[in-house]
């Protein structure tokens, strides 16, 4: 499929990877912060990201971002303080859902399993109905994109176009796999157990969970070949959505203490964390994600030690007068984008990286409020 309707549909695979797309969505909503603290600067700017229908519009190729329009809805929801801003998006998305998981747009049968699994838990999230969003049955759906049995029982599948024109291959990975985990165990679907088990079969024996999914894996067979790269911000993921359901899962519960102490070897002194392959360089979306993840699982300092990182490259202050007025409580992905911006503003080519860096970033942010010395 083309890149365009690959974007679109975006949301099964992850900005600070080599896939490049987008993720979040968050464990249960707390206590709101205060605008003025860094959270809530951050989150009252992806409120403003959104347009007057309550979606995200990429400006740069011209089209609804369906995928960041439920990671701004996951991060607005975990800072709190926006619930008609998060009600808003989640009515957006209930009028897109084909158009979100399914290649009808484009002339393609195809059906996204990831999407399916993410559209789930954002109505589950944000007080949706789960099997009657939009006029669909997101847990009917999902049910039917797992495999019933053979070797990969319990894995997500796609429903893959053949077509030479419009079809793909299927797209589904890990991060729609931890999806499907929150969902399904959150609704006790009998499609639970066998995804939980597929689930962390995928986590490596060092704690880091793969992207893609390798088939061959069992729960007793985490060894790890060299295309196994150790991904921070799925092994993040897996920790900041499946805390909250984990209780009387205890194969779930000891994989996820696995992935916090994995992360938390992988930390820099300076509080940092990198992703993946080109973008093993601290980031803020892979440090965003790792400090949601230490705060979800109580781990202060950790949690502390990025929100301090991601703070220094958020934008701050007396900003009228300059390229950046109107952006403040953005976060920048790194030194050079936030650099680029002191000099240009956010532009167009530019708007969709500090979106994403901002909607997996912003949350981590309620440590510096939340962990008190």
């Amino acid at each position: 499929m083309s890149t365009i309707p690959s974007l679109r549909r975006a949301g099964t695979a992850l900005v600070a990877s080599a896939l490049a797309t987008s993720l979040v969505a968050g464990g249960s909503p707390a206590q709101a912060v205060s605008s003025s603290s860094p959270a809530g600067h951050g989150a009252t700017w992806l409120a403003a990201q959104l347009n007057a229908h309550g979606l995200i519009h990429n400006g740069q190729f011209h089209f609804d971002d369906y995928g960041l329009t439920v990671d701004t809805a996951f991060a607005l929801d975990a800072i709190g303080g926006h619930k008609k801003d998060v009600v808003r998006a989640r009515k957006a998305m209930s009028n897109h859902v084909d158009s979100y998981t399914t290649g009808v747009d484009f002339g393609s049968t195809a059906e996204f399993a990831g999407a399916d699994a993410k559209l789930l838990v954002l109505a589950q999230q944000t007080g949706g109905s789960a099997r009657h969003f939009g006029g669909t049955n997101l847990v009917s759906r999902l049910n039917h994109r797992v495999i019933g049995s053979g070797p990969s029982q319990g894995r997500i599948q796609d429903v893959v176009d053949p077509s030479p024109t419009t079809g793909g291959p299927d797209s589904a990975n890990v991060v729609g796999q931890i999806f499907a985990t929150r969902g399904l165990l959150k609704v006790d679907s009998r499609k639970a157990p066998s995804v939980v088990k597929f689930l962390v079969a995928q986590q490596c024996a060092q704690g880091f969970f793969r992207l893609n999914f390798n088939a061959d894996k069992t729960a007793a067979d985490q060894s790890c070949g060299k295309g196994d790269a150790a991904d921070t911000d799925v092994t993040a993921l897996a920790v900041i959505e499946l805390a909250t359901v984990a209780k009387g899962h205890p194969q779930l519960n000891g994989a996820l203490g696995d992935a916090t102490r994995w992360l938390k070897r992988h930390q820099k002194a300076n509080g940092s964390l990198g992703g993946s392959g080109p973008t093993s360089a601290a980031n803020a979306n892979s440090t965003g994600l790792a400090g949601w993840a230490f705060l979800t699982e109580g781990l202060c300092g950790a949690a502390s030690d990025a929100a301090g990182w991601l703070s220094d490259r958020q934008l701050t202050g007396h900003l009228a007068g300059t390229p950046l007025a109107g952006e403040r409580g953005a976060i920048g992905y790194d030194n050079a984008t936030l650099t680029a911006a002191k000099k240009d503003g956010i532009v167009r080519e530019t708007r969709d990286k500090w979106r994403r860096a901002t909607s997996q970033a912003a949350p981590a942010l309620l440590a510096l409020s939340r962990c008190t010395p």
